[in-house]
């Protein structure tokens, strides 16, 4: 099988603790990652709602260091996807890494900065975190409005450049702001189904859906506490997410957006070794191996090649 996960907070972890990306003391083990048949794997870098200004930007910069310098390191075993054509050659022997970050604030309200998180090789962004940003206001934002007039230069500027604008963790408002002030395909990096868990993390039907006909992609998230609300998740309720939102018609749109080292995980999930428990789980339902593989790697691989266009001269 193969794997295409959305998010992780792996590369921010690592930087805390001072350790390497190759550590097995996360959930995204290099090690058990590399025996499925291909893995791409989007690495975020975290800005956490304390960090504003030059301290946001500061905090970038080392992330983007600390991978530079892994990816030279173990270079025999990680590879980061800078252009889309490194992607169409993904390694099958290797992590293929998308750089992201979660937390416009990293760009210290600078609309320059947009571009020197895109030389740095950062392919998909969230406009926010929970709180609000120069950019606009996350899902815990009292009374939340939308797009700034900063934000709306940003999210413009990221059509320009064919970066992803990413929904998750953006307040309701910020949400339809963004739909009605842009027109390129959305990701919503690591949210899953405001039906089945009512949270205000997780999207509704309708966000879904106008997330899903503009030809953007969802990945659904194994966070406890956004599965269900007994606090008790397994990975049928992992399943349960899916399956609604493929009742909603999104068969080409369900991708994953683990959020490994970044949540607390339900108990039967340790790392990226248990997506394919997970797997298994739904071929026992009865789910084709055709729609899996759609769902596990084969919506996010398309819609990055399709969104960068490989046929231009993307960076």
């Amino acid at each position: 099988m193969k794997i295409f996960d959305l998010h992780c907070d792996t590369l921010g972890k690592a930087l805390d603790e001072d350790k390497d990306l190759i550590s097995r003391d996360f959930h995204v083990n290099i090690e058990k990652g590399l025996g499925y048949d291909a893995w791409v794997q989007c690495f975020a870098i975290f800005i956490p709602d304390e960090y504003r200004g030059n301290g946001a930007v500061e905090l970038f910069n080392r992330a983007k260091d600390k991978l530079q310098n892994e990816a030279e390191k173990f270079k025999s075993k990680i590879k980061v996807c800078k252009h889309p054509n490194d992607l169409k050659n993904y390694d099958k022997n290797k992590c293929n890494i998308i750089f992201t970050v979660e937390g416009g604030a990293a760009l210290g309200g600078e609309i320059k900065n947009l571009e020197h998180l895109y030389k740095a090789g950062v392919k998909m962004m969230t406009l926010t975190w929970n709180g609000r940003c120069e950019i606009g206001d996350g899902i815990k934002v009292e009374n939340p409005k939308g797009l700034t007039e900063f934000g709306l230069n940003v999210v413009k500027k990221m059509e320009d450049l064919k970066m992803v604008i990413d929904i998750s963790h953006a307040s309701d408002a910020l949400f339809y702001d963004v739909m009605e002030k842009t027109k390129s395909p959305l990701a919503a990096s690591h949210s899953n189904s405001r039906t089945i868990c009512n949270n205000k993390r997780n999207l509704t039907d309708e966000q879904f859906k106008e997330i899903m006909h503009r030809g953007g992609i969802v990945g659904i998230n194994f966070c406890r506490y956004f599965l269900n609300s007994n606090d008790n998740p397994t990975i049928s309720d992992i399943i349960k997410h899916v399956e609604h939102f493929l009742s909603l018609g999104g068969e080409k749109s369900v991708c994953l957006g683990a959020d490994f080292d970044g949540a607390a995980m339900p108990d039967e999930i340790s790392g990226v070794e248990s997506l394919g428990k997970i797997y298994e789980a739904f071929l026992r339902l009865g789910y084709s191996q055709r729609l899996l593989q759609d769902i596990f790697f084969n919506n996010a691989y398309n819609f990055f090649l399709n969104f960068w266009d490989i046929n231009t001269n993307n960076r």
